[in-house]
């Protein structure tokens, strides 16, 4: 389908839409968090990338990836039009993605990438592959079996 409107008409049009971010995603984290017993997370921290979430004092930032947004290797969804636009931009996503990820660990963050899809698909290893990044083997750190399937 052909735009009905110039490259500038277009662009004045899409600045004025603002992201609502991913909230679905991060609030069926939350009660995966809540319902795993997980304690000691912070949202909306300024730090590099700014991550999703984080452990203050296990120095865990979280990052939760859109299976689109950053290329996501398992799920594969590729744009069906404006192809190399968006490859582009996936690129320079996942690149990002990177750089953030090496700058925290520089600063002795660890960094936990959970997929989209993980958080729906397969909820306890997404809450177990975070866990094995506390260094408290017992107590409010560690995640307690979901009551999930």
């Amino acid at each position: 389908m052909a735009d009905n409107m110039d490259r500038a008409q277009r662009s004045r049009t899409m600045s004025k839409i603002r992201s609502s971010g991913n909230r679905t995603t991060e609030l069926s984290f939350i009660k995966l968090l809540r319902e795993s017993s997980l304690k000691g997370w912070r949202r909306n921290v300024k730090l590099a990338g700014r991550p999703d979430f984080i452990f203050l004092h296990e120095r865990v930032a979280v990052f939760l990836d859109g299976c689109f947004w950053h290329g996501c290797p398992r799920c594969d969804l590729r744009p069906k039009s404006n192809i190399r636009y968006w490859k582009a931009k996936i690129a320079g996503n996942v690149a990002r993605d990177r750089t953030i990820a090496k700058q925290l660990e520089a600063c002795g963050w660890s960094v936990v990438r959970i997929w989209e899809h993980q958080i729906r698909r397969r909820p306890a290893e997404a809450i177990a592959r975070l866990s094995r990044k506390f260094s408290k083997p017992s107590g409010a750190w560690v995640a307690r079996p979901s009551a999930r399937p």
